[in-house]
């Protein structure tokens, strides 16, 4: 997807801001789409951090119920959209619309030109309509060689609408020199990041179009819940790197 095109689903010039929650069970995470509906956040992810899949789905099915028209993506931590594709699409039939799929790992090899996972990914794909984004480089999965990442970067642009990258760990900044090297590669695919984005630091970050962020608007050593005023913090800063 062109990165100009993805700001305009969310009618915003400079990059948009979807919190990640993790959840814990729906009332709370209804809580936290209250609070970022109020500070004016466009949409969110839900992760499933503390339990499987089975137990994620039904809290899945009540937040869209009660929440009808919030853009909402969801991560089934540590699945590929080989095996989350066809529960998405399942959703789908049942009337449950989720807008994307953020998988950890998009299985992108850059040490070769074939991309078997890839394409099992993206045949797996067929069924489910919305938004697609994968970990290139990205915490927790296989280490990529510093002078392979723009190569596995560019290879990601064909498999997927939207490329993400993150820092080394959860909380831990990207270098600037690895956005850099991302944009260079991927020229005007979207691009997200999804580790270490501060409201203080948020203005190196000009080159990337989604900040997916917890930790840096969490309330201080909470790991589930916004804090508002951090969100708002991020939020209006966001609102000044639009280019």
């Amino acid at each position: 997807m062109n990165r100009a095109d993805f700001r305009a689903l969310f009618d915003t010039p400079g990059p948009v801001v979807l919190p990640v929650i993790h959840v814990v069970d729906t009332a709370r995470t209804l809580a936290n789409i209250d609070v970022l509906a109020c500070e004016g956040a466009r949409g969110c992810f839900l992760i499933n951090h503390d339990f499987d899949v089975e137990t994620f789905l039904p809290i899945i099915r009540a937040v869209r119920q009660a929440r009808p028209d919030l853009w909402m993506g969801v991560n089934f931590l540590a699945i590929t959209g080989r095996d989350a594709f066809p529960v998405l699409a399942r959703l789908q039939g049942e009337g449950c619309r989720i807008d994307a799929y953020w998988a950890d790992d998009a299985r992108i090899d850059e040490t070769r030109d074939a991309q078997p996972e890839a394409e099992a990914i993206a045949a797996a794909r067929d069924g489910w309509r919305g938004l697609y984004t994968g970990g290139v480089a990205f915490k927790k999965q296989r280490p990529v060689r510093e002078e392979d990442v723009p190569r596995a970067a560019r290879t990601a642009t064909g498999w997927m609408d939207m490329v993400c990258t993150s820092g080394t760990a959860t909380g831990v900044e990207a270098e600037d020199a690895k956005i850099a090297a991302f944009r260079d590669a991927i020229g005007d695919t979207a691009l997200a990041l999804a580790s270490g984005i501060t409201p203080e630091n948020a203005h190196r970050y000009r080159q990337v179009d989604c900040f997916m962020v917890a930790t840096g608007i969490n309330y201080t050593g909470n790991f589930y819940d916004i804090d508002p005023a951090r969100l708002r913090r991020l939020l209006d800063a966001a609102a000044t790197l639009g280019d």
